[in-house]
């Protein structure tokens, strides 16, 4: 999520302004930005063949969303409730019906192992095997949701310039191109902008997030969470009646 002057990235359908062309494989264009970051280009570079070589991963097991509920009931306390507030620091508790499964297992394994830190999802995941992860997953995310047809479906507000890097993993519309990758679209705008400070910071490590997160100023921060909570159709807080 930095401006770089070239960006390769494979099998990933950009809008005219951002076409890329990729070593890795066919690709639809040649990602054209600023110079901002040029200082950032072989760090961003080196990230993103990580990103290219992972295209080609196996898909990930289904799970089974009837078996999910039973075992993943007590996520609704949090993850059911609309309005919900992490307590301290204070931000909106992420969206997950509509997200991609895959994406929602890797969290889980990340709260499981430590990577990612927080008290309350760590001793939940820790309880968790890789099958029940599975089907939590399937339960939370539902049916995933689709990418936009750029052609006949409509982007929401002006493209940050900051957007562009962005959409080699989560696409223009905020839907990760690949399960690995969170869906973005519809997402609390306070929640993507705690987890970028946190990729920032260092609170949250990853080795393909943190080169790009660390090159945002606060103004872009906000200005993508903002852009890709805005979009439509997005992620939803799964029903409490669901319980």
């Amino acid at each position: 999520m930095l401006e770089i002057g070239i960006l390769a990235c494979p099998n990933v359908n950009f809008p005219a302004a951002y076409a890329c062309s990729c070593p890795y494989g066919s690709a639809s264009g040649l990602l054209r930005m600023s110079l901002r970051a040029w200082s950032a280009s072989v760090l961003s570079a080196a990230a993103l063949a990580v990103i290219c070589l992972t295209s080609a991963a196996p898909a990930a097991a289904a799970g089974d969303a009837a078996r999910g509920k039973e075992i993943g009931y007590t996520c609704l306390g949090c993850h059911g409730i609309e309005t919900y507030k992490n307590a301290y620091p204070t931000y909106s508790v992420p969206k997950l019906r509509g997200q991609n499964h895959e994406y929602i297992v890797s969290a889980l394994k990340e709260y499981r192992s430590g990577q990612r830190p927080h008290a309350t999802m760590n001793a939940h995941a820790t309880t968790l095997s890789d099958q029940d992860m599975l089907d939590v997953a399937a339960f939370l995310g539902g049916e995933e949701l689709k990418p936009l047809d750029l052609k006949t479906d409509a982007i929401v507000g002006k493209v940050p310039a900051s957007l562009a890097v962005c959409v080699a993993c989560h696409g223009q519309d905020g839907k990760g191109i690949m399960g690995i990758y969170p869906t973005l679209r519809g997402q609390h705008a306070d929640y993507t902008e705690r987890v970028l400070n946190d990729y920032i910071s260092g609170a949250r490590r990853n080795g393909i997030m943190a080169p790009f997160a660390s090159q945002l100023k606060p103004g872009d921060v906000r200005e993508i969470a903002r852009f890709f909570e805005r979009q439509r159709p997005g992620l939803q807080t799964v029903p409490l009646k669901e319980r």
